[in-house]
């Protein structure tokens, strides 16, 4: 674990290998940098590869008030700081919200754009801020990711990934968590998704009770040139839960922009 200092504060980051066009993870709103371990393990292996945290979640400083734009200018932030001109931008959940909000601020600094268990607008998006917000204040962040982690994972759970996706969520600050939820879950980034022009991958659990794979197709409807696979088996964390198969599907999408590249 390390921090970079930007001109916005402290960002959390964890950093492997380099060369190549640098791949950026973003984890969702009950999770922080930790939940790209495979990711970072695969693609570090030939590509540099960051995970990066939120304001508030993880190794970064807290900022009051921080919104889904915050969250982006932190990122591109943390990019300048690490020297970073352009990405691949691969966000789950909240981390794909921050993706296009960070393509609608500043498009030249992503060479794409990998969507996974995310959406443009959740249908349900205020209920499940209110019962997340809510469930947090009332349980606190370990009683909530008790209560959580089953919705989240698809069952049969392997019961080491659910223990680490309750630590995690337990470990986060409620005041970022709150945060978090009203960027994801309030979202409405249609226009936005609509302009995106650079290639960009959508992937879904099939499972995924959270964001489901209608949320997905709506975001293929928008992307028209998207690439969309769904991972079968997988919830709505998709890259821990199937991390050979994510990290496949994201191999082959890279591997294919960078041969038409040459």
């Amino acid at each position: 674990m390390a921090v970079v200092e930007t001109r916005l504060g402290r960002t959390g980051v964890e950093e492997r290998g380099g060369g190549g066009v640098p791949l950026v993870l973003l984890h969702g709103v009950g999770s922080d940098k930790s939940v790209w371990a495979p990711q970072l393990a695969h693609f570090g292996d030939g590509r540099r590869t960051i995970a990066l945290d939120y304001p508030g979640y993880g190794e970064s400083d807290f900022q009051p008030g921080a919104t889904r734009e915050d969250f982006a200018r932190a990122v591109l932030a943390a990019m300048d700081a690490l020297g970073i001109e352009q990405a691949h931008v691969c966000g789950l959940s909240l981390g794909g919200v921050v993706a296009v909000a960070m393509h609608a601020a500043a498009p030249e600094r992503c060479a794409s754009l990998i969507l996974a268990d995310t959406f443009a607008v959740h249908s349900d998006g205020q209920a499940i801020h209110d019962r997340s917000v809510a469930a947090a204040r009332e349980l606190g962040m370990r009683g909530l990711a008790d209560a959580r982690v089953d919705a989240l994972l698809a069952a049969p759970a392997d019961p080491s990934v659910r223990a680490e996706v309750i630590e995690t969520m337990s470990r986060i600050d409620p005041a970022a968590y709150e945060l978090g939820a009203a960027a994801v879950w309030l979202a409405d980034q249609r226009v936005r998704v609509a302009a995106i022009a650079c290639p960009t991958l959508i992937l879904c659990g099939t499972e995924d009770r959270i964001t489901p794979p209608s949320l997905s197709e709506g975001l293929k409807d928008l992307i028209p040139h998207a690439a969309y696979v769904e991972i079968a088996g997988a919830g709505h964390l998709s890259n821990l839960e199937r991390p050979a198969v994510f990290n496949r599907v994201l191999d082959a999408f890279l591997a294919g922009m960078e041969d038409e590249a040459q």
